[in-house]
C-alpha cells in the first residue's frame, strides 16, 4: 500500500479524540518499582522515549489511578500506544477513542512524533496545545479520517511477530545485589579511544559508524572507511549522551566522543554477547554521575568502580550469561 499524502486532509487533536485529559501522576519513588515485570506489576509510563514509554514496572497493590489500555499517551510530544492497564508519572495526557486499536495507534502516533521538534527547549506539549494541533490524517471522500486505510497500511508493513520460550523463567535467576562484589572496568577491560570523523569525510558504505547516541545500538550512520575497532566489545560513550553503553558484534568506526572496552583475555572466559549485556546495563548506572557537563573521560572510566554478580571474589561470567538468556526474549538475542 502506497502513502498518497498529497490526498490527505488537516485534522484538529481534539476533534478526533472523544476524551483527552490528566492522568493521575504517580511518582517513581513513591512506589515499590522493579525493572522486568512479574504477576503482580503494572507499567509505569512516563516521559521516556524508549521501551515505548515504560520506565519500569510497579507493585499493583492498593494503587489509585490506574488507566485502562487501549490508549495513547501523550506528553511534551513524546506518545505511546498502551494496550494494557498501567499508571503514569507527571505531565501525561490521556487519549482515548472508539477507533483506537494498536493499528490505528501506530499510524497516528507516527504522524504525532513529528510534532515533537515544535515544542522542544522547555515548551511543553500541554493540554490545550495538543487539543488544537492540526496534523495530516488519510481521509474518507467524505473528509473523515479513514481509519479503516490506517489499519490495512500498518498490516500490511513487512514484520513477524516476536515469541519467546523463556516467559517466567527469570524468576528462577534472583539479582541478588547484596552478594554482589565491585570490580575496576580497567582490570577487566582495555579501554580504547574512537576517533574523529567528520560529516564532510564520511563517504557511503557498510561500516557501523558509532555515535555518542542514546538509540539504534549506537549506530549514527553506516560508512565507507574501514573498521578501526573489532566487533565483540562494547562501545561507551563519554560525551554527547553519556554513558550509553552497547555491545558491538561487528567491526565498526568509533567517534572521538565513544571509546570502546575490549574483554581481556586475562579473565579466562570467552565473551560474548549476554556477559556484554549484562555488564552493559550495569555501566549504564554510571551515567547520572557525568551529568551537565562532566565527561567521563579515559582514565576516569578506566577507574570507574562497579558492581557486578560474583563467585569466589571473581566476576561470576557464568551467572551473567544465564541470566540474560533467561529474560524474556532472551532467547532471541
Amino acid at each position: 500500500m502506497k502513502l498518497n499524502v498529497e490526498h490527505w486532509k488537516e485534522f484538529r487533536l481534539g476533534d478526533l479524540f472523544c476524551q483527552m485529559y490528566k492522568a493521575k501522576a504517580h511518582v517513581k519513588g513513591d512506589c515499590d518499582f522493579y525493572s522486568i515485570p512479574s504477576k503482580n506489576t503494572i507499567r509505569f509510563i512516563s516521559r521516556t522515549e524508549m521501551n515505548n514509554g515504560c520506565d519500569c514496572y510497579v507493585l499493583n497493590v492498593g494503587l489509585t489511578g490506574v488507566e485502562d489500555g487501549n490508549a495513547i499517551g501523550d506528553t511534551t510530544a513524546t506518545c505511546s500506544y498502551q494496550s494494557d492497564k498501567f499508571i503514569c508519572g507527571d505531565h501525561m495526557v490521556i487519549c482515548r477513542a472508539d477507533w483506537i486499536n494498536i493499528y490505528t495507534a501506530l499510524f497516528i502516533i507516527s504522524i504525532l512524533k513529528q510534532e515533537k521538534y515544535k515544542y522542544s527547549y522547555g515548551r511543553a506539549f500541554k493540554m490545550d496545545l495538543i487539543s488544537n494541533t492540526i496534523i495530516k490524517l488519510p481521509a474518507t471522500i467524505d473528509n473523515y479520517p479513514d481509519w479503516g486505510f490506517m489499519e490495512q497500511y500498518i498490516k500490511s508493513l513487512n514484520h513477524k511477530p516476536l515469541t519467546t520460550a523463556n516467559q517466567g523463567r527469570y524468576e528462577s535467576h534472583t539479582l541478588d545485589v547484596v552478594s554482589w562484589k565491585e570490580f575496576c572496568v580497567g582490570d577487566l577491560f582495555e579501554v580504547k579511544k574512537g576517533k574523529r570523523l567528520t560529516s564532510d569525510e564520511q563517504t557511503d558504505g557498510a561500516t557501523p559508524y558509532i555515535g555518542a547516541i542514546d538509540s539504534n545500538n549506537g549506530v549514527a550512520n553506516y560508512i565507507g572507511q574501514a573498521a578501526i575497532h573489532d566487533g565483540n566489545t562494547i562501545s561507551l560513550s563519554y560525551n554527547g549522551s553519556v554513558g550509553e553503553a552497547f555491545y558491538q558484534p561487528k567491526t565498526f568506526w568509533a567517534t572521538d566522543d565513544v571509546n570502546v572496552l575490549y574483554f581481556k583475555e586475562e579473565n579466562g572466559i570467552a565473551f560474548n554477547k549476554y556477559i556484554a549485556l549484562f555488564i552493559c546495563a550495569v555501566l549504564r548506572q554510571e551515567k547520572y554521575r557525568y551529568s551537565y557537563g562532566r565527561k567521563w573521560v579515559l582514565e576516569s572510566m578506566r577507574s570507574t568502580i562497579i558492581k557486578l554478580p560474583a563467585k569466589d571474589d571473581k566476576p561470576d561470567y557464568d551467572f551473567m550469561e544465564n541470566y540474560i538468556r533467561s529474560l524474556p526474549y532472551g532467547d532471541r538475542i
